[in-house]
């Protein structure tokens, strides 16, 4: 059997856990041993996500950061049981493919979302559309965001774009600080479309292209798509699965 593999980020929280955990299971030991614990908050969840897409471990967060919506809750007394007892989430990234301004391509995913960006203090002005169908002809904005179910809580609800629920099989398409139109407030598509974005006006008006966290600068075309060959498998405590919290930000936001 395998064992166990602690990831963990290098801040001193993380690290404390890292050392109590690892003791814990020293003196305990667990049922089931073909998974990777993951100690910081979601960004090193997603960086450490990214570094195994060819895994077939399954990923099992504990957070030490501020939010850590794609983490667990820490507990000493319940770790063994946590992780004994946890069910498993499967998702998929999407991946971006850009087309730079020296055609140069560049491939990233991303598991939150695809954010195009403004790159000076020009608006962007976009046009954007999934297969054949045009979404919008002309968008003159800070940006857009291409999010998946599992992203749609993080920038995307920051942007007023919608909560998508997990099994939802749709990807939200959200516009940042439109300005012309105004009041376009994006659109819900099929995780199966292939989304293209042109840069209408790159000498005048740059952008850039960020998979998550990593940038693209100066991006003329980009394709987002979901990925379906990767599939990340995350563990989580019994009835605080990824879709309740889901469930619970739409609630919270519906109420609000």
């Amino acid at each position: 059997m395998n064992k166990v593999q602690i990831i963990s980020d290098k801040n001193p929280k993380s690290l404390r856990i890292k050392t109590l955990i690892q003791r814990i299971i020293k003196k305990n030991g667990v049922k089931k041993f073909n998974f990777n614990i993951v100690i910081g908050g979601d960004g090193f969840m997603l960086q450490t996500l990214k570094k195994n897409k060819d895994s077939k471990k399954s990923f099992y967060g504990v957070n030490s950061g501020n939010y850590g919506f794609l983490m667990n809750k820490f507990s000493s007394k319940n770790i063994i049981k946590n992780l004994d007892k946890a069910k498993m989430t499967s998702i998929s990234p999407l991946e971006m493919v850009v087309r730079n301004n020296k055609n140069q391509i560049k491939r990233h995913i991303a598991i939150n979302e695809v954010s195009i960006l403004r790159q000076s203090r020009q608006a962007a002005s976009l046009s954007i559309s999934h297969g054949s169908k045009p979404v919008i002809k002309k968008l003159v904005s800070d940006g857009v965001l291409v999010s998946t179910p599992a992203g749609s809580t993080a920038y995307n609800l920051s942007v007023h774009g919608p909560i998508l629920s997990l099994n939802s099989r749709k990807l939200s398409i959200s516009p940042i600080s439109p300005f012309r139109p105004r009041r376009w407030k994006g659109k819900i598509v099929s995780d199966k479309s292939k989304i293209v974005i042109r840069n209408l006006n790159p000498k005048k008006r740059p952008i850039s292209a960020v998979a998550d966290n990593i940038e693209v600068r100066n991006a003329k075309n980009i394709i987002i798509a979901t990925n379906q060959r990767i599939k990340f498998n995350l563990l989580y405590d019994q009835n605080k699965s990824l879709q309740k919290k889901i469930k619970i930000e739409q609630l919270r936001r519906e109420t609000s």
